[in-house]
């Protein structure tokens, strides 16, 4: 072998040495970090949800119990969503839904709609949005308390032809100059009312019983 055939052989070894080093130690970092990056989101997620239903509503872990559900036009979804049960002692009490409202000013409006056993709104949030800034994103909780004006309404509070805005003859306010945005959230938050309506039997059934461990099976010794 020439030396510059065994100087070129030399380079390709090394940098197939440092390639394999590499992937290894960011394989072995992602392997460490992800448990810990994942466990971080769900706590995130887990708060989020929360803010939509009355501190002390719930004892179990939302997220972890999460229903799927098929795509509904009454949640806006065009792909699968999840409903999240708030339950006490394994009796449902409320639910969280994930719903989109298709006709924003500028796009969707993705929000979480609690909504107590009885039909009652128990809280709304906003999770995204591309609404214009400073004009339609004060339906964000952060920016204001527009989005708390629908806890405790329900289906026939206020009756359905005052489920608009009061630009439109409705109960709820909005921003002049803003009206597409909280006209789109008005229709979704209702429509979410109404699809808890025709589902109410399955979004609240009851948890299911814990699995009988081994011990207990065999009885007392």
């Amino acid at each position: 072998m020439t030396p510059a055939l065994r100087e070129t052989a030399t380079t390709g070894l090394a940098l197939l040495v440092f390639s394999v080093a590499g992937a290894t130690l960011l394989a072995g970092a992602h392997l460490l970090t992800h448990p810990i990056i994942e466990k971080s989101e769900q706590a995130e997620k887990l708060a989020f949800v929360a803010q939509t239903l009355p501190p002390g509503s719930f004892d179990n872990d939302l997220v972890r119990d999460a229903l799927p559900l098929p795509a509904d036009p009454l949640l806006g979804q065009k792909r699968p969503a999840r409903a999240y049960p708030a339950r006490i002692g394994g009796e449902t009490r409320a639910v969280v839904l994930e719903v989109v409202a298709p006709d924003g000013y500028s796009g969707e409006i993705r929000l979480l709609v609690g909504i107590h056993a009885d039909g009652r709104v128990a809280g709304v949030r906003v999770t995204a949005h591309k609404e214009t800034p400073g004009l339609g994103d004060y339906i964000e909780a952060t920016r204001g308390r527009w989005i708390r004006q629908f806890d405790g309404r329900s289906l026939d509070d206020p009756p359905p032809a005052q489920w608009r805005v009061k630009k439109d003859g409705g109960r709820f306010d909005y921003l002049a100059g803003a009206t597409v945005t909280p006209r789109a959230v008005v229709k979704a938050v209702r429509r979410a009312l109404e699809y808890f309506a025709a589902h109410r039997t399955e979004l609240l059934e009851v948890a299911p019983a814990p699995p009988i461990s081994a011990s207990a099976m065999k009885g007392p010794a």
